[in-house]
């Protein structure tokens, strides 16, 4: 071999090299995070050829990203939950099709639910949707006393489910209704307004003379799902279409049913910092576009979640 061949070799194979690392670090990217997305370009001209019908309604950072970042906590099947490392359910299609309207991706990260507000409005993400229930204590950033937490956030709602109880299947305690959990124990996810669902029962049960709830809240559904299960808890308390969903699933049916009715039904929002009112809206505009066309009843008929359609999308709808 002489010298120029040698030379020549030497710079094919660096060339190699430096495609292979390329190769190796858009695998790595595509690789990364738990993430959901739906259509849209995130190219420096997305601005100029996205031709969605609501692109033009975004704030212009997100028409220069193409993305809309979601936190969520993935525990809440049908509504979210993970499956095969993607986050899927009702919440990441609703987004999906909103990315259409839109014209960009919406990619979900899931985290602690009782984080969720304090990392959107930290600017981690620029919404978050994970089945929670717009009312007036969080849009305004307050604890269940009223005392002053931090910043509230504004809603765009699109969907409204009520609250569940569910206990061990043959019911083994007669439980009938929340009223019934009186000097019980009952657990919940912490942070979620079935947990103040069941801290309020307690109150009206020293009011009538009866023993208190003993309320256990666990980081996690999971863990509170389980305390059920076990027995120590005789019963769990969750949104009505993710009750229907454990129900119909947990060791193929025979694990848990529902007591009673749901109740206390109210609508379930995307949380949006009120610093971002552009957004907001351009939200709104999308979820009343895909009732419209009809691909937000395919959403729901897919995961079995009719019951909490709504006929037109609403913002800070809670009480």
């Amino acid at each position: 071999m002489t010298a120029s061949t040698t030379r020549r070799t030497a710079a094919k194979s660096r060339i190699a090299a430096v495609g292979a690392i390329a190769v190796a670090g858009t695998l790595l990217l595509t690789a990364c995070g738990d993430q959901t997305d739906s259509g849209g370009s995130s190219t420096d001209t997305n601005a100029k050829k996205n031709t969605a019908p609501l692109f033009s309604k975004l704030p212009k950072d997100i028409q220069d990203a193409g993305v809309i970042k979601v936190g969520t906590n993935a525990e809440y099947a049908p509504m979210e939950s993970e499956a095969d490392g993607k986050i899927v359910g009702v919440d990441p299609d609703i987004a999906a099709a909103l990315g259409k309207q839109l014209g960009v991706k919406f990619t979900f990260t899931s985290g602690s639910f009782e984080g969720l507000i304090t990392a959107l409005n930290s600017g981690r993400y620029n919404v978050a949707m994970s089945s929670i229930t717009d009312n007036k204590q969080r849009q305004e950033g307050l604890d269940e006393k009223g005392k002053k937490l931090g910043e509230g956030v504004d809603f765009v709602d699109y969907f409204t489910a009520g609250t569940a109880v569910y206990v061990q299947k043959g019911n083994p305690k007669g439980v009938k209704s929340i009223e019934d959990l009186c000097g019980r124990t009952a657990a919940v996810q912490k942070g979620t307004t079935y947990e103040k669902a069941l801290n309020t029962q307690s109150t009206k049960c020293k009011d009538e003379g009866k023993k208190a709830i003993t309320v256990e809240a666990f980081e996690n559904d999971t863990e509170a799902q389980t305390r059920v299960k076990s027995g120590g808890a005789v019963a769990g308390v969750n949104d009505y279409p993710v009750a229907i969903d454990l129900v119909r699933k947990a060791d193929n049916g025979q694990a848990f049913e529902i007591v009673g009715e749901q109740y206390d039904a109210g609508p379930f929002g995307i949380a949006v910092s009120k610093k971002n009112t552009q957004l907001r809206d351009a939200l709104k505009e999308a979820v009343d576009a895909i009732i419209k066309d009809g691909s937000y009843q395919k959403v729901l008929a897919k995961w079995g979640a009719e019951t909490g359609a709504i006929d037109a999308a609403a913002i800070n709808g809670g009480k």
